[in-house]
């Protein structure tokens, strides 16, 4: 629970007003039962009513009182906790933009959703109750003990006796409830994914009509949750009969023992109804201690999977220094020469090497094509350049200075990714394309869409750039959102141009004009493909299989000198009736 004090220390001071206010309000409270037994002692046994009337004011004044208090602790402590929920949650959300690849992937989409939204709620209102309820049940607990034992000390000890048993139980409680919850808020994370999952392949669902399976898989997993929740609440629900047990039991020994003590003059009326008052009360107490045990056990689960996060590693800036120690600014720009030596990769840095030894050199302003099975390393090696993930051995260098040396803004900032998947943004199509760059002209979309070969679907769109994209693009075709994606990348006016197998979708003349076009920029340029047709027109190819460069050179090089190469021309040659001799 470090996490919460972390960010609760900017709020102390509202914090420190709010605990003030509940603990006037307390006071106040507590002070209720003896005031009431003045008033039975030295007013109605006495039959006196200005006594009856001087501590009714005095009661009705504090009451009043009280209440006024306590809407200012809920104000401030509201406050606090709507605060630090959405301080929290920001820097939750920069955390997981900031981490490392490797490690973003080894959390779930669903696990990251509820831990920004379920987790953070959950612990957002433990703070709320820690400063209205959480500290006043405790306090009101001792607090009540003492005044007890200041009104009749033996009629106390009976109401004492219970409270050392009923503090170690609820103590067992907590211990038992954090488990069981941590495991419901993992349930939880399952629950989402499942349903983030079917919501976005609700067409696929469909089309193989699965729907049946699914809402059966569906059902099962939401009914593991309810299960699991169901036992944590049985465990902490189990509190409140045994705290009605335990000081009903209390009650009922202060009201034998009390008619005695009236009885032998050792006890006066209003002591035992005073007594009897703190007892029920501190029932109340313990019977909200209850409710905070649930609350708090699922605020302790939901903080340390929070903590989890955070401390999580994050992507690591860079020396941004050239190794003669000059400086390298954000506004420099580079050529794009790009040199890969000895480069291997490993996503556990173990032997299990997704590239083994890679090297090579493009030079800037050309296009390299790297062609290979399915699991040879194509993406891997795309994704190194802009330090996605961190190469394990080897470096890689632009423009000669490696890439570690320069801040990952810099780096970038200077590259334009297409990736496999395809991702577009609710928006606009003007809006999705200046996500490249967000200052962007409408000049500049127009000419990126023309060069990425959309522009003349755009214009026959009824509101053109202004059409809304429907979430993740369901409203385009497979090769209209990779086209669109390209022309996010191209707006940037990149140095490098990182094409990750992106016009798989695209028919052969299309993706003929545009990589014809990219021809037209100075940009360097690096196209995963499975297409002969796209690789042939390349300055460079590259042969991966099983993460090693098995051959590199130009088309007519490899035709002579790759056997594997050959091979997967001809297979090419037999399905399309073209020959790429």
């Amino acid at each position: 629970m470090n996490i919460v004090f972390r960010f609760l220390k900017k709020y102390r001071l509202v914090a420190f007003f709010a605990v003030g206010f509940m603990f006037i309000e307390l006071m106040i409270e507590l002070l209720q039962p003896f005031m009431i037994s003045k008033i039975i002692d030295n007013g109605i046994l006495q039959s006196d009513m200005n006594e009856v009337v001087k501590w009714g004011v005095i009661l009705l004044v504090c009451t009043v009182f009280s209440f006024g208090v306590g809407i200012l602790s809920s104000f401030f402590s509201a406050h606090v906790s709507q605060g630090f929920g959405f301080d929290m949650r920001e820097k939750l959300y920069d955390k997981v933009q900031s981490l490392t690849f490797s490690v973003f992937s080894r959390f779930s989409e669903a696990t990251l959703i509820t831990r920004l939204t379920n987790d953070i709620v959950q612990i957002q209102n433990t703070v709320f109750m820690g400063m209205r309820i959480m500290l006043r049940a405790p306090l009101f607990v001792i607090g009540s003990t003492i005044m007890a034992f200041a009104v009749n000390a033996k009629l106390a000890i009976w109401f004492i006796a219970a409270l050392p048993l009923l503090f170690i139980f609820l103590l067992w409680i907590l211990k038992r409830g954090e488990k069981m919850f941590r495991a419901v808020q993992m349930q939880l994370d399952r629950v989402n994914n499942m349903l983030q999952q079917n919501l976005i392949s609700m067409r696929l669902i469909r089309a193989f009509v699965r729907k049946d399976y699914e809402i059966s898989r569906f059902s099962q997993t939401a009914g593991n949750l309810k299960d699991k929740t169901s036992q944590a609440l049985r465990l902490t629900e189990l509190t409140m009969p045994v705290i009605l047990i335990v000081m009903n039991m209390a009650v009922l020994a202060i009201f034998w023992f009390g008619g005695l003590s009236v009885d032998n003059k050792t006890a006066t009326v209003g002591e035992v109804v005073a007594i009897i008052n703190y007892a029920v009360r501190t029932t109340g107490s313990l019977s909200i201690m209850s409710m905070i045990i649930v609350n708090f056990s699922r605020a302790k689960a939901s903080a340390e999977r929070v903590d989890e996060v955070f401390a999580a590693e994050e992507e690591q800036e860079g020396a941004n220094i050239l190794r003669g120690g000059n400086e390298v600014h954000d506004e420099q720009r580079f050529s794009g020469h790009t040199v890969y030596r000895n480069v291997s990769f490993s996503y556990s840095n173990e032997d299990d090497y997704v590239l083994k030894d890679i090297s090579f050199e493009l030079h800037a302003g050309k296009r390299i094509a790297v062609l290979g099975a399915t699991g040879s390393g194509k993406s891997s090696l795309l994704q190194l350049l802009p330090r996605m993930h961190e190469v394990t051995e080897g470096e890689i260098l632009i423009d000669g200075m490696p890439i570690e040396r320069l801040s990952l803004k810099q780096l970038r900032s200077c590259i334009g990714y297409v990736p496999q998947e395809v991702m577009l943004f609710s928006g606009t199509i003007a809006e999705n394309i200046r996500w490249g760059k967000s200052n962007a002209t409408i000049e500049e979309v127009i000419e990126a869409a023309q060069m990425a070969q959309i522009h003349e679907t755009i214009m026959s769109l009824p509101e053109q750039y202004e059409t809304i994209v429907g979430q993740k693009g369901v409203n385009f075709s497979g090769g209209q959102k990779q086209r669109l994606s390209i022309a996010r990348a191209l707006v940037r006016k990149p140095t490098i141009l990182l094409l990750d197998d992106c016009t798989s979708a695209l028919d052969v003349k299309t993706e003929a004009l545009l990589l014809d076009a990219l021809k037209s920029i100075h940009c360097t340029t690096f196209l995963v493909t499975q297409k002969i047709s796209s690789a042939a027109g390349a300055d460079q190819i590259l042969l991966l299989d099983d993460g090693q460069l098995l051959a590199e050179g130009r088309h007519e090089e490899l035709l002579a000198q790759s056997e594997l190469y050959r091979r997967i021309c001809q297979s090419q040659e037999r399905k399309a009736g073209v020959t790429y001799a």
